[in-house]
Protein backbone atom coordinates (compact mmCIF):
# COMPACT_ATOMS: atom_id res chain seq x y z
CA UNK A 1 0.00 0.00 0.00
CA UNK A 2 2.73 2.46 -0.89
CA UNK A 3 1.53 5.97 -1.58
CA UNK A 4 3.65 8.42 -3.50
CA UNK A 5 2.65 11.74 -1.98
CA UNK A 6 5.82 13.56 -2.93
CA UNK A 7 4.64 16.84 -4.41
CA UNK A 8 8.10 18.18 -5.24
CA UNK A 9 7.66 17.18 -8.88
CA UNK A 10 4.73 19.59 -9.25
CA UNK A 11 6.19 22.68 -11.01
CA UNK A 12 6.38 25.92 -9.08
CA UNK A 13 3.49 28.18 -10.01
CA UNK A 14 1.03 25.37 -10.77
CA UNK A 15 -2.63 26.38 -10.43
CA UNK A 16 -3.92 24.80 -7.23
CA UNK A 17 -7.18 23.80 -8.95
CA UNK A 18 -5.30 21.69 -11.48
CA UNK A 19 -3.52 19.51 -8.91
CA UNK A 20 -4.87 15.96 -8.60
CA UNK A 21 -4.92 14.65 -5.04
CA UNK A 22 -4.19 10.89 -4.75
CA UNK A 23 -7.38 9.00 -3.76
CA UNK A 24 -5.65 7.44 -0.76
CA UNK A 25 -5.16 10.89 0.76
CA UNK A 26 -8.93 11.36 0.75
CA UNK A 27 -9.51 8.23 2.81
CA UNK A 28 -10.24 8.27 6.53
CA UNK A 29 -9.90 5.27 8.82
CA UNK A 30 -12.00 5.11 11.96
CA UNK A 31 -10.59 3.53 15.08
CA UNK A 32 -13.58 1.78 16.63
CA UNK A 33 -13.36 4.13 19.64
CA UNK A 34 -16.14 6.67 19.08
CA UNK A 35 -14.65 9.21 21.48
CA UNK A 36 -11.32 9.23 19.62
CA UNK A 37 -12.99 9.43 16.21
CA UNK A 38 -15.19 12.23 17.53
CA UNK A 39 -12.24 14.31 18.71
CA UNK A 40 -10.66 13.76 15.28
CA UNK A 41 -13.63 15.40 13.58
CA UNK A 42 -15.77 12.26 13.41
CA UNK A 43 -13.94 10.75 10.46
CA UNK A 44 -10.88 9.09 11.95
CA UNK A 45 -7.26 9.18 10.77
CA UNK A 46 -5.75 10.04 7.40
CA UNK A 47 -3.17 7.73 5.75
CA UNK A 48 0.50 8.76 5.83
CA UNK A 49 0.05 10.95 8.91
CA UNK A 50 1.76 11.23 12.27
CA UNK A 51 -0.15 12.05 15.45
CA UNK A 52 1.57 12.91 18.70
CA UNK A 53 -0.30 11.90 21.85
CA UNK A 54 0.57 13.71 25.07
CA UNK A 55 -0.75 13.58 28.61
CA UNK A 56 0.25 14.09 32.19
CA UNK A 57 1.49 11.09 34.21
CA UNK A 58 -1.36 8.85 35.33
CA UNK A 59 -3.86 10.28 32.85
CA UNK A 60 -4.13 6.95 31.04
CA UNK A 61 -2.14 7.37 27.84
CA UNK A 62 -1.06 3.73 27.69
CA UNK A 63 -4.54 2.48 28.61
CA UNK A 64 -6.08 4.54 25.81
CA UNK A 65 -3.36 3.47 23.36
CA UNK A 66 -4.01 -0.23 24.07
CA UNK A 67 -7.77 0.28 23.72
CA UNK A 68 -7.08 2.07 20.46
CA UNK A 69 -5.06 -0.86 19.11
CA UNK A 70 -7.84 -3.24 20.09
CA UNK A 71 -10.43 -1.06 18.34
CA UNK A 72 -8.31 -0.75 15.20
CA UNK A 73 -7.97 -4.53 14.93
CA UNK A 74 -11.73 -4.81 15.32
CA UNK A 75 -12.09 -2.42 12.37
CA UNK A 76 -9.99 -4.75 10.20
CA UNK A 77 -6.75 -2.77 10.37
CA UNK A 78 -3.29 -3.93 11.39
CA UNK A 79 -2.33 -2.38 14.73
CA UNK A 80 1.14 -2.59 16.26
CA UNK A 81 1.90 -1.40 19.80
CA UNK A 82 5.61 -0.94 20.48
CA UNK A 83 6.57 -0.31 24.08
CA UNK A 84 10.01 0.88 25.10
CA UNK A 85 8.83 1.68 28.64
CA UNK A 86 7.21 -1.54 29.89
CA UNK A 87 7.70 -5.25 29.35
CA UNK A 88 5.31 -7.17 27.12
CA UNK A 89 4.24 -9.16 30.19
CA UNK A 90 3.05 -5.91 31.79
CA UNK A 91 1.23 -4.95 28.59
CA UNK A 92 -0.38 -8.40 28.46
CA UNK A 93 -1.63 -8.04 32.05
CA UNK A 94 -3.09 -4.61 31.28
CA UNK A 95 -4.77 -6.02 28.17
CA UNK A 96 -6.37 -8.75 30.30
CA UNK A 97 -7.55 -6.23 32.90
CA UNK A 98 -9.15 -4.07 30.22
CA UNK A 99 -10.91 -7.07 28.71
CA UNK A 100 -9.61 -6.36 25.20
CA UNK A 101 -10.81 -9.13 22.88
CA UNK A 102 -9.61 -8.27 19.38
CA UNK A 103 -5.89 -8.34 20.09
CA UNK A 104 -3.08 -6.59 18.24
CA UNK A 105 0.58 -7.02 17.35
CA UNK A 106 3.35 -5.98 19.73
CA UNK A 107 6.97 -4.89 19.80
CA UNK A 108 9.41 -4.24 22.62
CA UNK A 109 12.32 -2.40 21.05
CA UNK A 110 13.84 0.99 21.82
CA UNK A 111 15.69 1.05 18.49
CA UNK A 112 13.79 2.91 15.79
CA UNK A 113 15.74 1.21 13.01
CA UNK A 114 14.63 -2.21 14.27
CA UNK A 115 11.05 -1.00 14.68
CA UNK A 116 10.82 0.28 11.11
CA UNK A 117 12.35 -2.94 9.76
CA UNK A 118 9.75 -4.96 11.68
CA UNK A 119 6.93 -2.73 10.45
CA UNK A 120 8.03 -3.22 6.85
CA UNK A 121 7.81 -6.98 7.31
CA UNK A 122 4.34 -6.76 8.83
CA UNK A 123 3.16 -4.48 6.05
CA UNK A 124 4.57 -6.81 3.37
CA UNK A 125 2.65 -9.70 4.90
CA UNK A 126 -0.59 -7.67 4.99
CA UNK A 127 -0.51 -5.51 1.84
CA UNK A 128 -4.26 -4.90 1.67
CA UNK A 129 -4.71 -3.68 5.24
CA UNK A 130 -4.08 -0.23 6.69
CA UNK A 131 -1.12 -0.23 9.08
CA UNK A 132 -1.35 1.73 12.33
CA UNK A 133 1.49 1.72 14.82
CA UNK A 134 1.80 3.26 18.27
CA UNK A 135 5.15 4.04 19.92
CA UNK A 136 5.36 4.33 23.72
CA UNK A 137 7.21 6.58 24.02
CA UNK A 138 9.20 8.96 21.82
CA UNK A 139 11.65 9.83 24.63
CA UNK A 140 12.71 6.20 24.96
CA UNK A 141 13.58 5.65 21.30
CA UNK A 142 17.04 5.89 19.78
CA UNK A 143 18.35 5.34 16.27
CA UNK A 144 21.69 4.60 14.67
CA UNK A 145 23.37 7.79 13.45
CA UNK A 146 25.93 7.25 10.65
CA UNK A 147 28.45 9.46 12.45
CA UNK A 148 27.62 9.20 16.15
CA UNK A 149 26.27 5.65 16.41
CA UNK A 150 23.49 5.13 18.98
CA UNK A 151 21.76 8.50 19.07
CA UNK A 152 18.89 10.06 21.01
CA UNK A 153 17.05 12.93 19.34
CA UNK A 154 13.29 13.36 19.53
CA UNK A 155 13.18 15.49 16.38
CA UNK A 156 15.45 13.07 14.51
CA UNK A 157 13.34 10.08 15.55
CA UNK A 158 10.12 11.87 14.61
CA UNK A 159 11.58 12.74 11.22
CA UNK A 160 12.40 9.06 10.59
CA UNK A 161 8.86 8.05 11.56
CA UNK A 162 7.37 10.75 9.33
CA UNK A 163 9.44 9.67 6.34
CA UNK A 164 8.39 6.05 6.84
CA UNK A 165 4.71 7.01 6.98
CA UNK A 166 4.94 9.18 3.87
CA UNK A 167 6.67 6.38 2.00
CA UNK A 168 4.41 3.52 3.03
CA UNK A 169 0.99 5.04 3.78
CA UNK A 170 1.25 3.95 7.44
CA UNK A 171 -0.40 5.90 10.26
CA UNK A 172 1.67 6.60 13.39
CA UNK A 173 0.53 7.61 16.87
CA UNK A 174 3.49 8.61 19.02
CA UNK A 175 3.17 8.95 22.79
CA UNK A 176 5.16 11.87 24.15
CA UNK A 177 5.66 13.02 27.72
CA UNK A 178 4.89 16.45 29.15
CA UNK A 179 7.10 18.63 31.33
CA UNK A 180 6.34 19.97 34.80
CA UNK A 181 4.34 22.86 33.37
CA UNK A 182 2.12 20.46 31.42
CA UNK A 183 3.56 21.39 28.04
CA UNK A 184 4.83 18.91 25.48
CA UNK A 185 8.33 17.74 26.40
CA UNK A 186 11.12 18.40 23.96
CA UNK A 187 11.65 20.96 21.25
CA UNK A 188 8.80 23.21 20.11
CA UNK A 189 9.63 21.92 16.66
CA UNK A 190 7.85 18.64 17.48
CA UNK A 191 4.36 20.17 17.42
CA UNK A 192 5.05 21.69 14.00
CA UNK A 193 6.35 18.42 12.56
CA UNK A 194 3.22 16.36 13.24
CA UNK A 195 -0.16 16.36 11.51
CA UNK A 196 -2.25 15.97 14.66
CA UNK A 197 -1.82 16.44 18.39
CA UNK A 198 -4.06 14.64 20.88
CA UNK A 199 -3.84 15.54 24.57
CA UNK A 200 -5.20 13.68 27.59
CA UNK A 201 -5.51 15.58 30.87
CA UNK A 202 -7.14 15.16 34.28
CA UNK A 203 -9.94 17.63 35.10
CA UNK A 204 -9.09 19.54 38.28
CA UNK A 205 -11.34 22.63 38.17
CA UNK A 206 -14.97 21.60 37.65
CA UNK A 207 -16.20 19.90 40.87
CA UNK A 208 -18.81 17.92 38.93
CA UNK A 209 -16.15 16.47 36.61
CA UNK A 210 -13.27 16.31 39.07
CA UNK A 211 -10.90 13.47 38.17
CA UNK A 212 -12.43 12.87 34.74
CA UNK A 213 -10.04 12.50 31.84
CA UNK A 214 -10.35 15.14 29.13
CA UNK A 215 -9.35 14.22 25.57
CA UNK A 216 -8.80 17.07 23.12
CA UNK A 217 -7.36 17.57 19.64
CA UNK A 218 -4.91 20.43 19.99
CA UNK A 219 -4.04 20.22 16.28
CA UNK A 220 -5.64 18.45 13.34
CA UNK A 221 -4.59 19.26 9.79
CA UNK A 222 -7.34 17.09 8.31
CA UNK A 223 -10.33 17.87 10.51
CA UNK A 224 -11.80 20.11 13.14
CA UNK A 225 -10.47 20.94 16.59
CA UNK A 226 -12.19 22.20 19.69
CA UNK A 227 -14.10 19.15 20.92
CA UNK A 228 -13.60 18.18 24.55
CA UNK A 229 -14.42 14.60 25.47
CA UNK A 230 -14.87 13.83 29.17
CA UNK A 231 -14.12 10.25 30.16
CA UNK A 232 -14.35 8.24 33.35
CA UNK A 233 -11.34 5.99 33.82
CA UNK A 234 -12.42 2.74 35.47
CA UNK A 235 -10.65 -0.57 36.06
CA UNK A 236 -11.87 -1.84 32.69
CA UNK A 237 -10.91 1.31 30.76
CA UNK A 238 -12.62 4.50 29.66
CA UNK A 239 -16.32 5.30 29.68
CA UNK A 240 -17.79 8.37 28.00
CA UNK A 241 -19.18 11.00 30.38
CA UNK A 242 -19.95 13.75 27.89
CA UNK A 243 -18.68 15.99 25.11
CA UNK A 244 -18.30 19.74 24.82
CA UNK A 245 -17.55 22.01 21.87
CA UNK A 246 -15.29 24.99 22.64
Amino acid sequence: MKLNINSHDIPFGTDILSITVPPALRQRHQTGLHYVDGVMGGRGFTPSTVTIFTGEPGAGKTTMALSLCNGLTGQGHIAVFNTAEESLHQISLTTERLGLKHGFLTGNTDCLDDLIEGLRGIQSANPKKQLFFIVDSLQCMHYMHPKFGRYHSATGALEMITNFCKETNAIAIIINQVNKSGKMAGSNKLKHMVDCHLHLSIEQRDPDLLGCRVLTAEKNRFGGCGHLVFLDMAEEGFKLVGTFKK
